[in-house]
């Protein structure tokens, strides 16, 4: 019987933590002012058709509620590459959804210019065309790059 009781408690131990272990991750969220700050700060600019911030308008590029780890993401490309960055979308509405979506706070859009494009080419894996065609390349740290022919769009896991 005590055999038993130690089975059913180990197996009870096994499940918890399973379930604990696969639970994703939690997810730092910061405010337009704190990623301006932060992006400034590593000489990384922006812009928008709009010349605005406002998450819930498509014209602008906002940065409110993006990832820590996006942030993060984009300035250790800037001081990896040593190339200029101007990000032209963040988390504003008009963007794909899903999971790992601009509006959930995953991905950026960037500009093309020659010091990136040959960045990414010749530091990252080309896996292929995405779904929809575009080509892309994988980063060692596992992060998505797809060239969406006017610019880079960037997803950081």
């Amino acid at each position: 019987m005590k055999a038993v009781l130690v089975a059913a408690a180990v197996a009870g131990a096994l499940i918890t933590g399973a379930g604990a272990a696969s639970a994703a991750p939690a997810v730092t969220k910061l405010t337009q002012a704190q990623a301006a700050s932060e992006l400034r700060a590593a000489g990384i600019t922006w812009s928008s058709s709009g010349n605005c911030t406002t998450r819930s308008d498509p014209h602008c590029t906002s940065f409110d509620q993006i990832n820590a780890s996006t942030v993060d993401g984009v300035i250790t490309l800037r001081h990896a590459s040593g190339c200029a960055i101007n990000i032209t979308g963040g988390t504003e509405v008009g963007h794909a959804s899903g999971t790992y979506s601009h509006y959930n706070g995953y991905k950026v859009d960037i500009s093309h210019n020659t010091c990136i494009d040959n960045y990414v080419h010749n530091s990252f894996s080309y896996i292929g065309l995405r779904g929809d065609g575009y080509p892309q390349w994988r980063s060692a740290a596992g992060n998505l790059y797809c060239d969406e022919g006017n610019h880079w769009d960037i997803t950081y896991f």
